[in-house]
Parts: structure tokens; sequence; C-alpha cells
């Protein structure tokens, strides 16, 4: 749907929103054989919960961002371009009460899919999908939860990545100053966003490592003070960065964290502005609609609350998750 060239109508998305709960169940059907525990995340993910009722196997619902699930504290994630603001817990609650239509379309596909596995009908999909007892995979500093009730917060899952930093571009950090980073990961920005990103960079007298991500950015010229990577190690490249301007993805905004990096967020969808929120809150960066060289020195210059906040994200959260889901499947 993302890289067609044919944009989606509004009209077409109820179609693909039941397409896309079909092949949940046959792919994680194929892929949960055998298995004794099933977690899922994301937005609209369907299947998981029925085909671990099929298996008998024990389910878990983990979300990477707090806003996305149900509080006063906090208004729902941004769904179809529409950008909830914080209330009051009552205004919030009433936004949670209308956030449940984007589940209620797939009711019905998702009951027909139950039949199929021989399961009962689901009445209320999305407390269906987040279970009794979800996990907040996030961690408590840079994401906390702000609500009370049966939540366990494991910290963000993250694994050490040793992968080794590419010849071209560890001679390009080695001959100067630390750049700043630009990238959108999954989300297809556009090109013209990269050109302004370079441009501020240049504004402030620093370069660029521009990550071509989904959506496929390229630099203008040969100019030696930029280089564009693909794949890439982001724990090793954020410490030797001067500044990590992203999209404000759940993993982007907790590795740059975790870095020490001052951070500039481009939020485009769902939990992507809570995330500037979070970094605004905690003044390591900024969040914006562009990137300007105002912008960016105003991030530069949180180095220090940076680095401090570095010292405070924790790294152990896979491996609490693991722990746990261990003890829950000897436990069931």
């Amino acid at each position: 749907m993302l890289r067609t060239v044919t944009p989606v109508r509004p009209e077409d998305l109820p179609r693909l929103a039941e397409e896309s709960v079909r092949q949940q169940f046959r792919v994680v059907g194929k892929a949960a054989e055998g298995a004794d525990v099933l977690v899922a995340g994301g937005a609209l993910q369907h299947a998981t919960r029925s085909v671990a009722e099929s298996l008998g196997a024990y389910y878990v619902y983990a979300s990477f961002c707090a806003n996305t699930l149900p509080s006063p504290h906090h208004a729902p994630p941004a769904m179809l371009g529409r950008v909830p603001v914080n209330g009051t817990p009552e205004e919030n609650l009433a936004q949670w009460e209308r956030h449940r239509q984007y589940f209620t379309s797939s009711r019905s596909t998702l009951n027909a899919e139950r039949a199929g596995l021989g399961l009962g009908e689901v009445g209320d999909v999305r407390d269906h999908i987040f279970g009794d007892s979800p996990w907040l995979a996030a961690d408590p500093v840079l994401g906390p939860w702000p609500g009370l009730g049966d939540l366990v917060q494991t910290g963000a899952w993250l694994l050490d990545d040793r992968r080794s930093l590419a010849a071209e571009l560890e001679e390009f950090l080695d001959r100067g100053d630390p750049p700043v980073y630009f990238g959108l990961g999954s989300v297809r920005g556009a090109q013209r966003t990269a050109e302004d990103a370079v441009e501020s960079a240049r504004a402030v007298g620093k370069r660029v490592v521009l990550h071509r991500g989904w959506a496929d950015l390229r630099l203008s010229g040969d100019a030696g003070d930029c280089i564009a990577i693909g794949e890439v190690n982001q724990q090793a490249l954020f410490r030797r960065v001067a500044a990590v301007v992203h999209h404000g993805g759940a993993g982007t905004t907790t590795t740059a964290a975790a870095a020490g990096a001052p951070q500039v967020v481009l939020p485009h969808m769902y939990d992507q502005h809570y995330w500037g929120e979070q970094v605004e809150r905690l003044e390591v960066g900024r969040s914006a609609k562009a990137v300007t060289p105002e912008v960016l020195s105003e991030a530069l210059r949180r180095k220090d609350q940076a680095a401090e906040l570095s010292t405070r994200v924790l790294t152990d959260g896979a491996e609490t998750a693991a722990r746990l889901l261990s003890e829950l499947n000897r436990a069931n």
C-alpha cells in the first residue's frame, strides 16, 4: 500500500483492512504452529490472540508506546491524519471511546476467521486485541506509564547490535566533526524534507549522514560534507553524531536517547507525535513540522541534557520480557 503508484482512497481502507486481517490469520497461524506463547504488537494486530486461543497458547499484547493504550491521562495516538490533543481525564476517555471505531470495521472479518478456527465471536475488537493485562515495552524514563491498573512495563526491547559500520561511513565519520543524522525510517517522506535537513545542517556548520530508508531519499549533488547510507547499526552510529533528526519511531527515539544524542523529531503518524512530546518534555531536543537552522540549533544546545538522559535509559527490557514470558509459560 505504501509503495503503490496509485494513492489509496479512503473508500479503499475497509477492503484493505479486511484483506490484512485474513492475511494475518494465514501468516500467524502458520508461524505459530507448536508455539507455547504468542506476543502481539502493533496498531491493527487482529489475528494473534485468536490463533493463541486455537492452539491453547498463552497470549500477551505488548505496546511500544504508552499512548497507544487507553488511559485517562493521555489522548489516543494519531490515526488517519487526526492528531488528538491531550485534555482533561474525562475528555481523554471520551476520545478513547471514539478511538474504538478504528477497530470495529474489521469485526465481521475477524469473527469469520475465528469461526473457521472453531472459536466464538468477539464483540469489542480493541479490548480483545489488548487483552486483560497488556505490556508496555518502553523505557520508564523516556516513555513512562501515567495511569494505574494491571499493566507490566518491561522497558524497551533492545538487543546489543555488534555489527560494524561500513568502511566508507567510518572514513566519513573520522575525517571531520560529528555530523547530523537524518532518516525517516519506514515513513514515505518527501525528498524536499531531506534537502531542508541538509541545508539546515550546513547553515549551522554540520555535515550530514542521510539514511535513504523506505522513502529512498537522495543527496542532491556530490558534496563531500554529506554521505547517503542504507541499513546501518544505529546504536554504533548514533554515539558518533551531533544530533539525530528522525520521524519519531519508538526504536529510533529510544536508540538516540540511549546514545546520548540530541534529537529533532518530525512526527507523521500514530505514536510519533507522542515521542516528539517526550523529547521536548525531557529537554533533549525538539519536535517540529520541519527542519530549520533554528530548530536544529536549539536541539544541538541540548547536548548536555541528552548525555545525562543516556545514563538513565535502561537496556535490559528485552531480557526482562523474555524472563517474564518464560515464567508465564511455566505457570500456564
